[in-house]
């Protein structure tokens, strides 16, 4: 352009100069004849013969050799242009490809680069549930064994030849967790992987069954049960338990810990380009930091993912005595606490190869523990002794008749228990654990378990913002169990409030499965709040079991009303008649709403003293019952639940326990 510009220049004055001859010869024309009109038109501006005249001649000349020139110039630039362009693309081609391969680029000549985007197969929606089980069932696949067909690239120019970096071989079971595509953004956001968040987002599938959902946990594996690791693991005959993670069920029949198989998910990376959505994980990543404001979070590499709503399922975490946390890195090495299933395998490796096991705690966990280690202890010459504050097991929970009952039955499981003990402080001395008591006793052992109870996984609130509640912990949200107009929380970590017995906080499974169920229904516009009375429910083996609801607090007047048992009153003859094995997932909100029992009087059975066979005991409230634990009497929640409902006071609750047939052989 700097050239054109030039020699226009030189040629303007002599353009100007010619037009202004040319202009006096017309003029001095039309005043000499007035034959010819006084305009002339624009084509016959000479005064000489047509093509003629040395002046037009020259004019014509100059402007034929500017068009020439300018020609040649456009010419030369958008050739010399197009080779620095190949030139330049060759030079930042052959640089990607001598990092990715350490030899020499091949030249590109088609187009500066071609990436190759996979392209999922459309995935097979879930069918619509009212209800979504969580049993584990034969799911289609949703693209995680299928090979992605890569996009068909832009034809590249002739002779041209592409030059494709070499890939590393991945190592089995898939890429390395720091090589995986995270989504940046996902409509539904699931932080944690346990019971909640699978049951949201089988929720929000049912009811969205395009809807794209992604669940972001810090374990290893993806969403399984809990209740087994304490309870059925434990009682299988399979050595290779700990591998497989199968067990049979009190009624016999064999399934897997984890509520779905592999080929239910799709992976991460695959997620934001699926047709028909799905249900991905996001495993080994912790949620570091929540921005409520820009609707993001942040992973513990930095990754940043924003979303349009939120589920915080995140469960929580064990407690530890502070005086084990206070004895040193050689006393916590030899102390597990049980919440993971890397818990379950190490407590199983280390009661095949050490003398004794100490538990700490007297609550559902540690109980469990004990009967199911103490069924180790003659096979394994393993002594188990459990120990805790109150004065029997389960004493915080049980009345003190019933809790002195259960202590008797867990020693017989093959257990020693120390009641009243509380610890003061524990050493490791000569590669064995010392456990000092406050009243002076000492109690010598290979290994710890601490089950003293669950402290609510609150860490995302500083940085949401979310409120925690001072009186039961965990994230205070409304009755649709909203803690923010797109942030939903569920399971352990939330604190509801409960319509019939004001703000409580629930750390059990059946909670997890309806809270997690009714958050994802709200996550997708259904606004219901959360109405429901869930269960909870312990085994201290296959013969002794029970079932409760509500309140259920020692502290509070208790009634209980109790009947000689039977063979078909044990967790196993009740599995066996349900076909269930986690016995709260035949739990509704439907069924909850009227009792399947008559008022039909029975007959008076006489109670033999100390004979807890089978029964049900009522917790008061202001003489109103707000909880109820179904003592070896199973099936019959959905009464216990509607007595709760209810909310009356009730002049004979003899009468009331008649409901549950507690009598019938």
């Amino acid at each position: 352009m700097l050239k054109c510009r030039t020699v226009w220049k030189k040629l303007a004055p002599l353009a100007r100069a010619s037009s202004t001859v040319c202009r006096q010869n017309v003029r001095r024309t039309g005043l000499t004849s007035s034959r010819i009109p006084a305009c002339v038109p624009v084509a016959h501006m000479s005064t000489g013969p047509a093509g003629g005249g040395r002046e037009n001649q020259l004019y014509i000349l100059l402007v034929g050799a500017a068009c020439v020139g300018g020609a040649i110039y456009t010419y030369r630039t958008v050739k010399g242009d197009s080779q620095r362009y190949q030139d330049r693309i060759e030079e930042i081609s052959s640089r990607s490809y001598k990092r990715a391969t350490a030899e020499p680029a091949t030249p590109i000549q088609s187009e500066p680069s071609v990436i190759l985007e996979p392209e999922p197969e459309a995935a097979p929606s879930l069918e619509p549930e009212a209800a979504p089980s969580l049993e584990p069932e034969a799911a289609p696949s949703l693209e995680s064994e299928a090979a992605p067909s890569p996009e068909e690239p832009s034809p590249p120019a002739p002779d041209a030849e592409v030059a494709v970096p070499e890939t590393t071989e991945l190592p089995p079971g898939g890429p390395a967790p720091d090589s995986l595509k995270v989504p940046s953004h996902t409509p539904y956001l699931l932080i944690g992987g346990g019971t909640a968040s699978f049951a949201a987002a089988r929720s929000i599938r049912a009811r969205d069954p395009g809807a794209k959902v992604l669940i972001v946990t810090d374990e290893s594996d993806p969403p399984y049960m809990r209740p087994p690791l304490s309870k059925e693991l434990w009682f299988s005959d399979d050595p290779s338990v700990t591998e497989t993670l199968r067990f049979k069920q009190w009624n016999g029949k064999e399934r897997s810990i984890y509520f779905q198989p592999p080929s239910f998910y799709i992976n991460a990376e695959e997620l934001n380009g699926a047709e028909n959505g799905g249900v991905a994980v996001l495993t080994g990543k912790k949620v570091v930091h929540m921005d409520v404001r820009g609707n993001k979070i942040k992973l513990d590499d930095d990754t940043e993912i924003s979303y349009d709503k939120c589920l915080i399922a995140t469960g929580g975490v064990p407690r530890n005595l502070q005086v084990i946390e206070r004895a040193g890195e050689e006393v916590m090495k030899k102390t597990t606490l049980f919440r993971k299933i890397e818990d379950f395998k190490s407590l199983d490796k280390v009661s095949r190869n050490v003398k004794s096991i100490t538990i700490i705690g007297g609550g559902f966990l540690g109980s469990e523990l004990a009967c199911a280690l103490g069924r180790r202890s003659t096979e394994y010459d393993l002594e188990v002794v459990q120990m805790f504050p109150e004065k029997g097991n389960m004493g915080k929970v049980l009345p003190e008749y019933l809790s002195n009952w259960t202590t008797e039955k867990v020693k017989s499981e093959g257990v020693k228990v120390i009641s009243e003990a509380l610890v003061k402080s524990v050493v490791c001395k000569d590669d064995k654990l010392e456990i000092k008591l406050k009243d002076g006793r000492l109690v010598k052992t290979d290994h710890i378990v601490a089950a003293v109870g669950l402290e609510p996984n609150v860490d995302l609130a500083k940085s949401a913002g979310l409120e925690v509640d001072s009186d039961f912990g965990g994230f205070r949200v409304n009755a649709e169990l909203q803690a923010r107009s797109n942030i939903w929380v569920a399971g352990d970590a939330a604190c509801f409030y409960d319509i019939r017995l004001g703000r409580r906080r629930v750390e059990h499974h059946d909670h997890a499965v309806v809270s997690g169920r009714l958050a994802g229904e709200n996550m997708t516009g259904a606004n219901k709040p959360y109405w429901h009375q869930s269960m909870f429910w312990s085994d201290l083996g296959p013969d002794v079991g029970y079932e409760a609801i509500g309140i259920v607090d020692s502290s509070l007047p208790t009634v209980g009303v109790f009947a000689k048992a039977t063979a078909k009153d044990t967790p196993k003859a009740a599995t066996e008649k349900s076909g269930t094995g986690i016995r709260s997932e035949s739990e509704t909100e439907d069924t909850a709403t009227s009792p399947v029992a008559s008022l039909t009087l029975a007959p008076t059975v006489e109670q033999h003293q100390d004979e807890y066979g089978k029964g049900v005991i009522f917790y008061l409230r202001d003489k109103v019952v707000v909880g109820i634990i179904l003592w070896n009497v199973f099936n019959r929640m959905p009464i216990a639940r509607k007595i709760i409902k209810d909310g009356e006071e009730h002049a004979d609750l003899n009468e009331v326990a008649k409901l549950f047939n507690i009598h019938d052989d």
